[in-house]
């Protein structure tokens, strides 16, 4: 039975990849600051709470780190801990970067250190990119974070590919674009433009607030995206992916499908709020995801109109 320790297990990606992982046969082990108060509510909303075993571990704390890995013996381990907000970055810059990178260098180091043939994937982020314009970003595409969030993932990747080169580790990064889920918390703009497009057609008078509604993004459906985690770890080789649907739509798009899919014109409930945007912002966020289309035969089936739809299904 292979062995999988998932750092970030409480999280939207977390729950769903240890849903697949258990399905796969493997034991998995996940990890969380204190063990013993957390909720694991995703866990429990999926049904797979108690098939799970945890750990506590601070990614930040290399004894922690290393005390967890070389008590556990993962085959393989996925690191999707840290901060996971783009506008709450700009707020909180250090823990952003030190949750982040100096996480990720944790756990390669303690790799290195064990010097265990343990398989690691690490969560990037298409935020790396910046604003490429209407050019689509790809493995090659040079990054230009443009948050703090972007520069900690930014750091992290390289660590990534640098261990990878200097030491033969098997790691990756899974360079994902924005992928979303009825297990998304209410802070991220998606699941707070369908909770409130709910709300507002079950009776509410409230008005939903958003910053740029112009921005593009390309959006997924998460239980999709995990699976692409899982090939990452099943190839010969240890390479970087970029995870996405190759389908790029404006905030504003999202809005219009998540209000008519309850029956309402989103003009009518929909307020632009300048104290909602951010210092800076991508315009544009499109990508080009042939590579793993070609080497891990991995391509999305959904795009956004499908991910608002389910989404507004669940909630």
């Amino acid at each position: 039975m292979k062995k999988a320790l998932i750092c970030g297990i409480s999280g939207q990606d977390g729950a769903y990849l240890a849903k697949l992982l258990l399905e796969k046969g493997y034991f998995v082990c996940g990890t969380s600051r204190d063990a013993q108060i957390s909720s694991f509510r995703n866990l429990l909303r999926l049904g797979i709470r108690d098939q799970v075993t945890f750990e506590s571990l601070v990614p930040t704390d290399f004894r922690s780190v290393l005390q967890v890995i070389s008590k556990v013996e993962p085959d393989e381990i996925y690191n999707l801990a840290g901060q996971t907000s783009v506008g709450l970055s700009f707020e909180q810059p250090v823990e952003t970067l030190e949750s982040i990178a100096t996480g990720t260098l944790n756990f390669l180091e303690a790799i290195r250190f064990i010097n265990a043939p343990i398989k690691f994937y690490n969560a990037g982020s298409s935020e790396c990119f910046g604003d490429q314009g209407d050019r689509p970003s790809d493995e090659n595409t040079p990054f230009r974070p443009r948050s703090p969030y972007a520069v900690a993932k930014s750091t992290a990747h390289w660590q990534v590919a640098n261990y990878r080169e200097a030491y033969d580790l098997f790691a990756c990064s899974g360079i994902l674009f924005n992928h979303e889920s009825p297990l998304r918390p209410k802070r991220f703009v998606t699941q707070k433009i369908v909770s409130a497009a709910c709300r507002i057609a079950k009776g509410s008078k409230h008005k939903l607030h958003l910053g740029n509604i112009s921005v593009k993004r390309d959006w997924g459906w998460a239980p999709e995206y995990v699976a692409a985690m899982y090939l990452m770890l099943q190839q010969e080789q240890a390479d970087d992916y970029v995870i996405a649907t190759g389908s790029s739509f404006s905030l504003q798009e999202f809005v219009i499908e998540a209000f008519k899919c309850v029956g309402l014109n989103w003009q009518d409930h929909v307020v632009t709020d300048s104290s909602l945007l951010r210092p800076t912002d991508l315009a544009v966020s499109k990508s080009n995801p042939d590579k793993a289309a070609r080497v891990l035969n991995w391509q999305a089936k959904y795009v956004m109109h499908d991910v608002v739809r389910m989404m507004v299904e669940a909630n």
